[in-house]
């Protein structure tokens, strides 16, 4: 018996796909026989601003990338630059930037949730994922002035310090969050709605997701045990101890629960780091990197003219290349940069996650329903502007 299969468009300006991502599904019935995922919409070109940029300056590009990650994305490009230049970080920075990235991970973490269970009916959970995203965004507007593109790290360390009353501000978090993730839990994980639409939905194997590149919770919900965090630590994660949350299925209901540990694990990992932070410089001391203080600046002339040229002219590394990954909320994100021993970087390229991950959709989606498409896409947890860049 013959038959023919049917071409639908889902997007690019759909809200379940989570930013201008359009697919190409091709139907049998109502059961997904390939859905391409096709991108491009919003490419921002950030990559090449930042080579028009100096080291320093092109941070802020880094930002407009995962809007949700913005710490994460600081992080991957400054520990890239500090890998080029031999920088050593005092233990101060580094502790603070686990904190803030493990912050980071809980905001994308939530963000995700919301939207994710909203697209599937359950509307209240993007309400109360908000309410504990606003705590977040306000420790970024504490510590760096802005609620989400903070450009708060800065090579060798921090842009400043944290202010007094930091660590009262993060206990509070530590001392609520865990309440709230047992409030989602008890919403989602045994409603019968939310299993029946995720369990058996958009499974991967470990085989296969190992062979699609895939990285972060998409890996570990099929029972890959591989973070960067433990495999190959970095800013201190080595002094900490926490699990990684593993599934078995590589479902949809297996990366739920994935990322839902992992917020209970970015908790223990963020008290651990408050506990133990250490005192001394938050940047640092070579003044090839870094300017003077203003204090210094204000009183001696070589430190004015050192202090000018550094925020006009910048500073040059070494020639060679050089690439550094780390594990953001989304999976491996890693940071490509070739100097050319002037102030500003011959090339910046950036392995984002997003873009890697959603490249597996077609094999997440055959065999399914089509009304089970906009839950895989939730799954996977992209941002469109880590995608086009």
């Amino acid at each position: 018996m013959s038959y023919k299969t049917i071409t639908l468009n889902v997007g690019p300006q759909h809200p379940a796909t989570h930013g201008v991502l359009r697919v190409k599904i091709e139907l049998d019935g109502e059961t997904i026989v390939s859905a391409k995922p096709i991108i491009g919409y919003l490419h921002s070109g950030i990559e090449k601003n930042m080579e028009v940029k100096t080291y320093t300056q092109a941070i802020t590009m880094t930002d407009r990338m995962d809007y949700l990650a913005p710490m994460s994305n600081n992080l991957v490009y400054v520990m890239a630059v500090e890998k080029l230049m031999d920088v050593e970080v005092p233990p101060r920075a580094q502790y603070i930037r686990v904190i803030l990235t493990e912050l980071t991970r809980l905001n994308s973490h939530l963000v995700w949730l919301g939207t994710h269970a909203t697209d599937i009916g359950a509307m209240t959970m993007l309400l109360y994922c908000f309410r504990e995203r606003e705590k977040i965004t306000q420790m970024y507007e504490f510590v760096s002035g802005v609620r989400m593109m903070s450009s708060y790290f800065r090579i060798g360390g921090l842009d400043n310090d944290v202010p007094p009353g930091f660590d009262v501000r993060i206990k509070d978090i530590l001392d609520t969050f865990p309440a709230k993730i047992e409030e989602y839990e008890g919403l989602l994980t045994e409603n019968k709605i939310w299993k029946n639409r995720t369990i058996g939905v958009g499974k991967i194997s470990a085989e296969e997701a190992i062979k699609s590149g895939l990285s972060g919770p998409l890996l570990r919900a099929s029972g890959v045990n591989w973070d960067i965090r433990k495999s190959n630590p970095y800013s201190s994660y080595d002094h900490f101890e926490f699990d990684v949350p593993l599934g078995e299925n590589g479902d949809t209901y297996d990366r739920y629960k994935c990322r839902l540990e992992e917020m209970r694990q970015s908790l223990r990992i963020i008290r651990q780091a408050l506990d133990g932070l250490p005192s001394g410089p938050y940047i640092t001391k070579d003044r090839k990197i870094t300017p003077p203080p203003k204090e210094e600046a204000l009183k001696g002339m070589e430190q004015l003219i050192h202090h000018f040229k550094f925020w006009t002219e910048g500073f040059k590394p070494p020639k060679g290349d050089v690439y550094h990954s780390i594990e953001s909320p989304k999976g491996e994100i890693g940071c490509y940069i070739v100097s050319d021993g002037t102030n500003k970087p011959y090339r910046v390229h950036f392995r984002p996650p997003s873009f890697v991950n959603i490249s597996a959709l077609d094999k997440l989606a055959r065999g399914q329903m089509v009304s089970d498409l906009i839950a895989i896409i939730g799954s996977v947890d992209i941002v469109l502007g880590e995608v086009d860049r």
